[in-house]
């Protein structure tokens, strides 16, 4: 008898690279953001839903699970009797291959900062200085376009990059638009220092275009429209803290895009610790990650 074996094609899962996606874990309730592949399954990689944002390719991708799971033996033979598992864990590793804030901040794992421009008399300091004097965002300002009136639109340029937030008002707790880029015990901690929303925020930008009066941004700040108390600076760099008491706290989605057209996703709800991997020397611009989950 002559046995016939056909291969079903769509369900071989082969692909050339993964795509990373990450959403803020809510600090206040611990509250994960949630990947409904039902619905979302077929999203376009370039256009995740909310509140995903794009990391861009990743390579050198591995999930390995840590949790254990243990038997309950009982009698003469210590035969197992039930199962049951001792803890839920699992380890993600990777490399970025693009590089940018969002890059720069989890594979930091620890809090994360703005370089505001200095003012010319700045003393020198180790996360920025005394900065230059923060503008005004106007009325009918969108995520994606800026409006700061004709004056002040001279003051930036095509390429600048910067950070939309309000003036610190000394509260303490997780601060930053849309997303908590620090952690304040006391006002005192930061020298009451009213940039210090705009040095964390991950609201930022990088200007695309100008018009007589607004600036037109590459992608949408990640909070929204900016607020009626908002106010903008420019960033002329990043700087973590090695050995901060803040720790970033992700939801994150791994995409494999099958070439048959089908596609793996892998997704951690809360990646509870992220350190970046030991290395000797760097030879490629990328980042590197461990992601532990601590929720399943």
């Amino acid at each position: 008898m002559t046995v016939s074996y056909a291969q079903r094609g769509s369900m071989l899962a082969v692909t050339r690279r993964m795509r990373a996606y990450f959403a803020p874990v809510g600090r206040t309730s611990e509250s994960p953001s949630i990947f409904d592949p039902a619905r979302d399954g077929g999203f376009a990689l370039d256009s995740p839903p909310q509140p995903w944002i794009d990391a861009g390719w990743i390579s050198n991708f591995e999930r390995s699970s840590g949790t254990e799971i243990k038997a309950l033996r009982s009698g003469a033979k210590g035969t197992a009797k039930h199962q049951f598992r001792n803890k839920g864990d699992a380890l993600v590793t990777f490399d970025f291959r693009e590089w940018g804030k969002l890059e720069m901040a989890i594979s930091s794992g620890s809090q994360h900062m703005n370089l505001l421009a200095e003012t010319a008399d700045a003393s020198p300091a180790a996360s920025g200085g005394a900065a230059v004097a923060a503008v005004a965002v106007l009325a009918g300002s969108t995520a994606s376009e800026i409006v700061v009136g004709a004056g002040a639109v001279d003051g930036f340029a095509v390429g600048d990059l910067i950070a939309v937030d309000a003036d610190y008002a000394q509260q303490t707790g997780y601060i930053g638009a849309g997303i908590a880029g620090a952690f304040v015990k006391s006002a005192a901690d930061v020298m009451l220092d009213p940039n210090y929303l705009r040095r964390v925020t991950f609201n930022a930008g990088r200007i695309a275009a100008k018009s007589a009066s607004a600036l037109q941004l590459a992608q949408p700040l990640l909070a929204g429209a900016p607020g009626v108390n908002c106010l903008l600076q420019k960033v002329v760099g990043f700087v973590d803290r090695e050995g901060g008491s803040f720790f970033q706290e992700w939801s994150g989605l791994f995409v494999a895009d099958s070439e048959t057209g089908a596609r793996v996703y892998y997704t951690i709800r809360d990646c509870g610790q992220l350190w970046p991997r030991a290395r000797s020397s760097v030879k490629l611009p990328a980042h590197s990650m461990h992601g532990r989950c601590t929720r399943n």
